[in-house]
């Protein structure tokens, strides 16, 4: 075992939601270290542009569309990742979204669009993925939590849930294929700056600066230590647990 990262080169990665925000932050720090990648998202052409520039750090990759709420959706895309690259080492399990609304103003359907995002689709995939590690009797999975899934946050009550039954899912996933030889962790961060969250930063971001004690938000390449680390040997005793990429917002 080296450095985290040096066995990377050559695995291969499914990445959902990669085609923008962190998804993408984090499908582009595994195409760097030489992984092969696969974007996953609802617009393909988005993915299709993603993989091209992935391309373009002299490694493997690919696109594929698929509505991760849709049970359908999902294994037939994960069928297609197997056939076409013969595996699946990485899963970053990352397609996610957000509502911003009190609870007495959530509408069900509102609740259950979330719900079904981050939690169901997490599931779906994770189950599919899943599978087909476990049969090779090795793989890393890497589910995208948040400091919400800790933290109440107003306006979030969908979110925060989901976010906190996806810590939960983390663990049970690991306990139950640790003795196929596949590690389940999951990454938790606080506010990252993205294309997607710039505006709201730029509205709340003295607010939201209180709540870090590192004083600054996250960047892709504060993510990129830890879905390398997680994806690699350097991590093979680790399961079942959630690394916090918050400047230390959780430690308070």
């Amino acid at each position: 075992m080296g450095l985290p990262g040096a066995d990377l080169a050559g695995k291969i990665a499914l990445v959902t939601g990669g085609s923008k925000g962190i998804g993408y932050g984090m499908a582009r720090a595994l195409a760097e270290v030489g992984v092969h990648v696969v974007v996953a998202s609802r617009n393909l052409a988005e993915g299709q542009a993603v993989a091209a520039e992935l391309a373009g750090l002299g490694t493997r990759a690919g696109a594929r569309r698929a509505d991760v709420t849709s049970k359908a959706e999902v294994e037939a895309m994960v069928a297609s990742v197997v056939e076409e690259y013969g595996r699946i080492d990485i899963l970053v399990n990352n397609a996610g979204m957000n509502i911003r609304k009190p609870l007495l103003d959530l509408a069900e359907e509102e609740w259950d669009q979330v719900l079904n995002t981050n939690l169901k689709g997490l599931f779906l995939v994770g189950q599919a993925v899943g599978r087909v590690m476990t049969r090779q009797r090795r793989g890393k999975i890497i589910n995208i939590a948040s400091v919400a899934g800790v933290k109440g946050r107003p306006l979030l009550g969908a979110y925060c849930a989901s976010k906190g039954a996806v810590i939960q899912l983390t663990r049970v996933m690991a306990l139950e294929w640790v003795k196929d030889n596949v590690h389940v962790n999951a990454i938790a961060p606080s506010y990252i700056e993205t294309p997607m969250t710039a505006d709201f930063i730029k509205e709340k971001g003295e607010e939201l600066l209180r709540r870090i004690p590192m004083g600054r938000f996250g960047t892709f390449a504060d993510l990129a230590g830890a879905v390398i680390y997680l994806s690699s040997e350097a991590s093979d005793f680790i399961t079942g647990q959630t690394i916090f990429v918050d400047g230390g917002s959780t430690a308070s």
